[in-house]
Protein backbone atom coordinates (compact mmCIF):
# COMPACT_ATOMS: atom_id res chain seq x y z
CA UNK A 1 0.00 0.00 0.00
CA UNK A 2 1.44 3.38 -0.72
CA UNK A 3 -0.20 6.71 0.81
CA UNK A 4 -2.17 7.39 -2.00
CA UNK A 5 -4.32 4.12 -2.08
CA UNK A 6 -4.25 3.73 2.07
CA UNK A 7 -8.33 3.54 2.62
CA UNK A 8 -9.28 6.55 5.30
CA UNK A 9 -9.94 4.14 8.74
CA UNK A 10 -6.24 2.61 7.88
CA UNK A 11 -4.78 6.55 7.70
CA UNK A 12 -6.98 7.53 10.62
CA UNK A 13 -5.59 4.97 12.65
CA UNK A 14 -2.22 5.26 11.57
CA UNK A 15 -2.54 9.43 12.30
CA UNK A 16 -3.65 7.96 16.05
CA UNK A 17 -0.91 6.32 16.74
CA UNK A 18 1.59 8.40 15.06
CA UNK A 19 2.97 6.39 12.27
CA UNK A 20 3.47 5.91 8.86
CA UNK A 21 3.73 2.92 6.35
CA UNK A 22 5.61 1.21 6.16
CA UNK A 23 4.86 -0.31 9.50
CA UNK A 24 6.28 -3.19 11.24
CA UNK A 25 4.75 -5.44 14.57
CA UNK A 26 7.54 -3.56 16.65
CA UNK A 27 6.58 -0.44 15.24
CA UNK A 28 2.85 -1.01 16.07
CA UNK A 29 3.30 -2.08 19.75
CA UNK A 30 5.55 0.40 20.48
CA UNK A 31 3.17 3.21 19.05
CA UNK A 32 0.47 1.57 21.23
CA UNK A 33 2.87 1.76 24.66
CA UNK A 34 3.57 5.28 24.22
CA UNK A 35 -0.02 6.51 23.10
CA UNK A 36 -2.11 4.55 26.17
CA UNK A 37 0.58 5.85 28.76
CA UNK A 38 0.12 9.29 27.28
CA UNK A 39 -3.73 8.99 27.32
CA UNK A 40 -3.70 6.72 30.78
CA UNK A 41 -7.10 8.06 32.51
CA UNK A 42 -5.35 7.58 36.02
CA UNK A 43 -2.64 10.50 34.95
CA UNK A 44 -5.23 12.88 35.25
CA UNK A 45 -5.83 12.61 38.79
CA UNK A 46 -3.66 15.28 40.09
CA UNK A 47 -4.52 17.63 36.91
CA UNK A 48 -7.30 19.74 38.88
CA UNK A 49 -8.64 20.35 42.23
CA UNK A 50 -12.01 21.31 40.17
CA UNK A 51 -13.81 18.40 39.62
CA UNK A 52 -15.70 19.60 36.25
CA UNK A 53 -12.32 19.54 34.61
CA UNK A 54 -10.85 16.98 36.09
CA UNK A 55 -14.29 14.62 34.74
CA UNK A 56 -13.73 16.39 31.20
CA UNK A 57 -10.16 15.28 30.86
CA UNK A 58 -10.34 11.60 32.07
CA UNK A 59 -13.15 11.28 29.80
CA UNK A 60 -11.01 12.39 27.02
CA UNK A 61 -8.54 10.16 28.23
CA UNK A 62 -11.04 7.05 28.33
CA UNK A 63 -12.09 8.09 24.60
CA UNK A 64 -8.63 8.32 23.33
CA UNK A 65 -7.44 5.20 25.06
CA UNK A 66 -10.37 3.12 23.15
CA UNK A 67 -9.22 4.90 20.05
CA UNK A 68 -5.63 3.70 20.40
CA UNK A 69 -6.93 0.21 20.71
CA UNK A 70 -9.58 0.12 17.98
CA UNK A 71 -6.57 1.57 15.79
CA UNK A 72 -4.29 -1.08 17.04
CA UNK A 73 -6.42 -3.98 16.46
CA UNK A 74 -7.67 -2.02 13.05
CA UNK A 75 -3.84 -2.12 11.80
CA UNK A 76 -2.80 -5.43 13.26
CA UNK A 77 -5.68 -7.00 11.74
CA UNK A 78 -4.79 -5.35 7.98
CA UNK A 79 -0.79 -4.76 8.25
CA UNK A 80 0.40 -7.88 10.22
CA UNK A 81 -0.17 -11.21 8.09
CA UNK A 82 -2.12 -13.91 10.11
CA UNK A 83 -0.07 -16.48 11.52
CA UNK A 84 -2.01 -20.30 11.52
CA UNK A 85 -0.17 -22.24 13.35
CA UNK A 86 -1.56 -25.33 12.32
CA UNK A 87 -0.73 -24.19 8.57
CA UNK A 88 2.90 -25.12 9.28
Amino acid sequence: MTDETIPEEIARALEVLGLALPVTTEDLERAKRVQLYTWNPARYSNLTNNPKKYMEAYKKAEEMTKLVEASYALLTAVLVPDEDPRSS
